[in-house]
């Protein structure tokens, strides 16, 4: 899609209906008196929060992890 260029006004007046065009993949570049100043265009990568426990059954812990290593026992003293 080619960019549009907006006011700064009209941007703010519905900017509602901006973001779901900028969605389907509009890019709009924003104005103030003329001179662009930002540009309203879709993320490259969509954001996705991890899920807590999405690893579950992937990882495992093996007995003595958490034990003191012996190479460290001059700076544990």
């Amino acid at each position: 899609m080619k960019t549009r260029t907006i006011g700064a006004f009209e941007a703010k007046t519905h900017l509602s209906e901006l973001l779901e065009r900028v969605r389907r993949g509009q890019v709009y570049r924003i104005s103030k008196r003329g001179r662009a100043v930002a540009e309203l265009r879709p993320l490259t990568q969509p954001q996705c929060r991890p899920r807590f426990g999405g690893d579950e059954g992937r990882v495992t812990v093996k007995a003595g992890f958490d034990e003191p290593l012996p190479e460290m026992a001059p700076y544990t003293k």
